[in-house]
């Protein structure tokens, strides 16, 4: 995979990396993204908020957390960011914990990938995770929607563009 290359700005104007999601083009709801920005202006991941509701809360995100980024540490039994990030998107201030994880192998074209089924108290929300071969987490927390494997196989790189502000 290829890196993205910014120019280090005080704030940061897209990710210092590749990020795995779905084109917009290809989804028929609103997309929103947010940069995680680190004091000395590095990018320390990227969110993607897919709608599919109409503006009623969003469908689903998809995050991409580097080695490293804060957001990766977690306590036992706290969410990933992206579950914390559409639990908020939906004003839904319920205590959601992990509950279990599963590992299931998957799939994508020719290469295998081993996913994490991150089991939470709140049913209403599936959540999967995996690591990309460069180190960066991909996390995709969805809303009363189930996970399948066929997703999979939509997720590619974004072109830097997408994430250049102005």
């Amino acid at each position: 995979m290829s890196f993205l290359r910014r120019n280090r700005a005080a704030t940061p104007a897209g990710p210092d990396f590749d990020v795995l999601a779905m084109d917009p083009g290809d989804w028929p709801g609103n997309l929103g993204a947010g940069l995680l920005p680190a004091p000395d202006g590095s990018c320390q991941g990227v969110f993607l908020r897919y709608d599919l509701f109409g503006g009623r809360g969003p469908a689903m995100i998809i995050g991409n957390l580097p080695e490293g980024s804060p957001a990766r540490d977690l306590t036992d039994g706290q969410v990933p960011f992206e579950v914390a990030q559409l639990l908020d998107a939906l004003e839904n201030d319920e205590d959601v914990e992990v509950t279990g994880v599963e590992d299931c192998p998957v799939m994508q074209g020719d290469n295998l990938l081993i996913v994490r089924k991150v089991k939470l108290s709140e049913g209403r929300i599936s959540c999967v995770q995996f690591d990309r071969s460069d180190n960066v987490l991909v996390t995709i927390a969805s809303w009363d929607r189930p996970i399948t494997d066929d997703l999979y196989a939509l997720l590619k790189p974004l072109p830097a563009e997408l994430f250049q502000q102005g």
